[in-house]
């Protein structure tokens, strides 16, 4: 069993900057690779940033593009999430995600982070 716990959500202005945190806990476990979705109220949840834990290569969403970077440490097995130029439709609940194989169908989830950016 695999335990994420996400930090550092909070209230920014525009503009401002926030950096969250994904920490991976439990049993010996593989990470293939881990990544960062948000849901707005009434919208479906959306991937954001993904980072496949080798090589570390990273994938992000368009509207993200140039603002948000992903990273990790391998050691902790955490991932980060520093994002700067922060806008209202970044407004919504971050959450985590774990996946141990590229063949596992199953994702483990964390409990989510609220962002929430005032104009």
């Amino acid at each position: 069993q695999v335990q994420l716990v996400e930090s550092g959500g909070g209230l920014v202005q525009a503009g401002g900057s926030l950096r969250l945190t994904c920490a991976a806990s439990g049993r010996t476990f593989n990470v293939y690779v881990m990544a960062w979705f948000r849901q707005a109220p009434g919208k479906e949840r959306e991937s954001v940033a993904r980072i496949y834990w080798n090589p570390g290569s990273t994938v992000y969403a368009d509207s993200v593009k140039g603002r948000f970077t992903i990273s990790r440490d391998s050691a902790k097995n955490t991932v980060y999430l520093q994002m700067n130029s922060l806008k209202p439709e970044d407004t919504a609940v971050y959450y985590c995600l774990l996946r141990t194989t590229s063949t596992s169908t199953y994702n483990y989830w964390g409990q989510g982070t609220q962002v929430t950016v005032s104009s």
